[in-house]
């Protein structure tokens, strides 16, 4: 498979990005706070290493196969940092609030059913069985990390619960790439043809190239101090996370009775 000069300097930007990001998140000491982050931005290196490689010394076939088993390994890992994520942002006093573990992994479960409709329902206009099921799988991925974030922020403003700043800026490049990932895979069944799938995703990779200078840059610098929470506010906050349990089991109350 040809590469084109374009290509290649995607992959050594994404490359070196990561490794840069990675460098950062080291010697910041952000990777204590975020590891699974860092152990997925340590995957993508691997990753990026692994397919280089293989597509150029490997066959369509290995690189399709290697390709989706690596990609199965980056999704589980984006599952887990959007629980990480949600840790950070649904833990004010250092736990969680009252029934919002349980209702974000509800979220969660409701995020996968929903990508995989989407999913199922595509009809990329593809040549090749390999590249509708690229197709498909990038548009499940892409449906389901944008689900995720945007119910895991629409579930903390409805609480009232805070972000933190690095969280906000992860969570952000995560949404953002994640979005633009479900407008490109679902471009691809209303334009048909190869050129179009590799001008689109040339774009998307870019944008996530973006996304990694935008981390490393939000990530080195330090978050305002945090304000130690007064008596009142504190107390505010506990009588915020029992009114959050309450509106929560009324909730499945009346959907259980209707």
């Amino acid at each position: 498979m040809h590469l084109s000069s374009l290509d290649n300097l995607f992959w050594a930007l994404s490359f070196f990005g990561h490794c840069i990001l990675l460098g950062v998140l080291l010697i910041r000491g952000r990777a204590s706070a975020f590891p699974v982050f860092t152990t997925l931005i340590s995957v993508n290196i691997v990753r990026t290493i692994v397919l280089f490689f293989t597509l150029r010394y490997g066959s369509k076939g290995e690189y399709f196969y290697t390709y989706w088993t690596l990609a199965f390994v980056d999704m589980a890992l984006q599952l887990a940092l959007s629980y990480e994520l949600a840790t950070h942002v649904f833990q004010p006093l250092g736990a969680w609030a009252p029934d919002v573990r349980r209702s974000f992994l509800a979220l969660v479960a409701t995020s996968v059913a929903l990508a995989v409709g989407l999913a199922w329902l595509a009809a990329p206009p593809t040549k090749t069985l390999r590249l509708a099921i690229m197709i498909r799988g990038d548009l499940f991925t892409s449906a389901l990390m944008s689900e995720i974030f945007v119910a895991m922020v629409a579930l903390s403003v409805t609480l009232g619960l805070p972000w933190r700043t690095h969280v906000a800026r992860l969570a952000q490049g995560l949404g953002v790439y994640s979005l633009y990932g479900i407008v490109t895979d679902a471009a691809h069944t209303f334009f048909p043809g190869n050129s179009a799938y590799r001008t689109l995703s040339q774009m998307q990779i870019g944008l996530y190239i973006v996304c990694l200078g935008y981390w490393v840059v939000t990530l080195a610098m330090e978050e305002p101090a945090p304000r130690k929470l007064p008596a009142a506010l504190h107390e505010e906050l506990r009588a915020l996370q029992v009114r959050a349990a309450m509106v929560l089991r009324s909730l499945r109350t009346t959907a259980s009775a209707s």
